[in-house]
């Protein structure tokens, strides 16, 4: 198991006042090795912000979030960002690449504060092997602004990899492309959930992406039922 969630719920109050809006109500969910799912549904239906809980960036309001058995509940900003970097990679629908860097600069950054030796001595040829797999291996020297938006998003997915995360978590990979660069994305996600045994949890708009995965789930309403399952 790499997460479990056991009856999260969210809400925000409003401007501090009694009425509170509920965005997530009691959502149980478990993550194994390999898994693939998508999350579909309306916007402004809690999806970023069910991502974001799982990738330990937010905490719920109530229930109980478990990373590799451990509950988190109690983890300070330090002990977080350690299970972050060591068991989550993260793409974004914008790249956030750092302009100022070269692209394999980039890539190296989740890098910088591992703790694992080995990991962190073989970081640059596991980093060129994945540029190889996703085609830039001759561009790893040119800066994010000399790329195609398709280029720089294949980036972000190497980067997400670079720690050798056991699961990925995708916030519309594939909105700011157009369609040929966005079929390109869900090949190379779906590819790497099977290749690299990684979980991998997307959430978007597209159908033809949520399609690529084994399991889809819709949110709405603060519930998250599962609509269809491949296996």
């Amino acid at each position: 198991m790499i997460v479990e969630l056991e009856k999260i719920s969210k809400f925000y109050t409003n401007n501090g006042l009694v009425s509170k809006r509920n965005v997530l109500n009691e959502i149980s969910l478990s993550i194994n090795d390999g898994d693939s799912l998508s999350i579909v549904g309306p916007s402004g239906s809690g999806k970023s912000t069910l991502l974001n809980i799982l990738g330990t960036l937010d905490l719920p309001t109530s229930g109980i979030v478990k990373i590799k058995g451990k509950e988190i509940q109690d983890f300070n900003e330090k002990q977080l960002a350690e299970i972050r970097n060591a068991n989550i990679g993260f793409i974004f629908q914008q790249h956030h690449l750092l302009p100022q860097f070269t692209l394999i600069e980039n890539v190296l950054v989740p890098t910088i504060p591992l703790k694992d030796k080995n990991l962190k001595n073989s970081a640059l040829e596991r980093a060129m092997s994945l540029l190889e797999s996703v085609g830039l291996a001759d561009k790893i020297h040119q800066h994010p602004g000399q790329l195609s938006g398709g280029e720089c998003q294949r980036a972000t997915v190497v980067r997400a990899l670079i720690n050798e995360p056991n699961l990925v978590l995708a916030d519309e990979p594939t909105g700011s492309l157009d369609q040929d660069s966005a079929e390109q994305m869900g090949e190379l996600l779906s590819n790497i959930n099977k290749k690299h045994n990684v979980a991998m949890v997307v959430v978007t708009h597209s159908l033809d992406l949520a399609k690529k995965m084994n399991a889809i789930f819709n949110l709405d309403h603060g519930k998250l039922e599962i609509i269809e399952s491949k296996k």
